[in-house]
């Protein structure tokens, strides 16, 4: 990305990039946590006659859940990680713009608190 651009709107295009990777991501996480909650039925130990009475293993149904989420998440995890490094250039690319934005707001200070379409038009204001 150039710091430069000449485009006023890129930073919103690119928080809104990033909003939608997050909700992706969010799904993602939504849809692993759903396939284990119907999948905790099937893990619970089978009750029969003899093993009514005894005690239950609280240690083999932890261990069952954690080797089955381990199991899901590493289906989607090509998916994940290539969404996560998605998101960490956007928020570098984010973190750019707005450091040009500040740099160029500090040197025009009636432009301090303003937005960065109104931070364009004073350069090329300045410019001319």
């Amino acid at each position: 990305m150039t710091l430069a651009s000449s485009d006023p709107d890129e930073l919103h295009r690119l928080e809104e990039a990033r909003r939608q990777v997050q909700r992706q991501l969010e799904a993602i996480d939504r849809q692993i946590k759903r396939r284990m909650a119907a999948l905790i039925p099937r893990l619970l130990p089978k009750q029969s006659r003899q093993t009514r009475n005894a005690p239950s293993k609280p240690g083999a149904f932890l261990a069952l859940y954690r080797m089955n989420l381990a199991a899901l998440t590493a289906e989607r995890q090509p998916e994940i990680d290539a969404l996560s490094a998605t998101l960490a250039r956007l928020d570098r690319a984010i973190a750019e713009l707005r450091q040009h934005y500040d740099a160029v707001a500090s040197m025009y200070p009636g432009a301090i608190k303003t937005t960065p379409v109104s931070i364009s038009m004073q350069c090329e204001a300045h410019v001319r």
